[in-house]
């Protein structure tokens, strides 16, 4: 009888501590079924990345647009929710993915191996080339890479240009890439980049080809470089916190039906034709 109580009382012991043991204190892959229950998907993005997401006035309101805010919305049509967007500074959208204030990150996100310690990733929906912003007088100065080398160098805290401007514009190794070094300006956001570049704080900014053209669009005395870059192991991507296989599942169908559609390139288009009636 004292071994049977015995092991009836380890036996709800072991149970009570499997949740701790099974998901450190966490419920896991329950993201997906929080949407649905809250009949709403919310996303964090920074929306001064056009023509990924941008403010544009709409019948008088200011709203965000964008070929992200396009996926987002068919993802949220395909859940049966309805979308909610948080706009936040770039560099602290996966903190507010891993506090889980937010249920996914879609911001033109590349998938880097530094990235996919803390977060799981879904299918890349679009690769970018990435461009040179210059003052439109220096033009003639900064049209080849080695000219380049010699510039002031910023870029978007806590983006992929932030490499690119290190490894193929200074020629520094992936490894002192990745330490902390003055060789190239980061800020928070590219309207900030955009006000340094004017003010002569910084000689040239660093930004995906199509966000580049859209600012050189906007602003007269900007002008693109002449050298442009590919980085064919970044992409963008929907950054989900880790542990809800389910909810990358869903993301993923959604964003093979609209690649496989052609909504991507659609949804992209749409997009600069806004920008374009803005006059951004």
């Amino acid at each position: 009888m004292k071994l049977y109580k015995k092991l009836m009382v380890f036996a709800v012991l072991a149970a009570m501590a499997l949740p701790v043991f099974a998901g450190g204190g966490e419920e896991k892959d329950t993201r997906l079924d929080n949407i649905r229950k809250s009949g709403k998907l919310v996303i964090g993005t920074s929306a001064d990345y056009p023509p990924y997401e941008f403010h544009y006035l709409k019948n008088g309101q200011d709203v965000i647009g964008g070929f992200d805010i396009a996926i987002a919305e068919a993802l949220a049509k395909d859940l049966g929710v309805t979308l909610e967007i948080k706009d936040m500074q770039f560099d602290g959208l996966l903190a507010a993915l891993q506090a889980g204030t937010i249920d996914i990150v879609i911001s033109g996100m590349s998938p880097t191996a530094e990235r996919r310690k803390s977060v799981d990733f879904s299918t890349i929906y679009y690769y970018a080339t990435h461009g040179v912003i210059v003052r439109q007088g220096d033009l003639a100065k900064y049209a080849t890479v080695a000219a380049l080398k010699d510039a002031r160098l910023s870029a978007q805290k806590g983006t992929i240009q932030v490499g690119i401007a290190k490894t193929q514009i200074m020629g520094m190794s992936e490894e002192d890439a990745e330490k902390a070094v003055d060789v190239v300006k980061e800020v928070g956001s590219i309207k900030n980049l955009i006000l340094d570049l004017k003010n002569g704080n910084v000689d040239a900014i660093v930004a995906e080809l199509p966000v580049a053209q859209a600012y050189v669009r906007a602003n007269a005395d900007l002008g693109l470089a002449a050298p442009t870059f590919r980085d064919d192991d970044g992409g963008s991507a929907i950054a989900i916190k880790k542990g809800n296989p389910s909810l990358v599942t869903a993301v993923n169908t959604t964003l093979e039906r609209l690649m496989a559609e052609g909504k991507i390139e659609e949804f992209f288009a749409e997009a600069q034709a806004i920008q374009e009636e803005q006059g951004q």
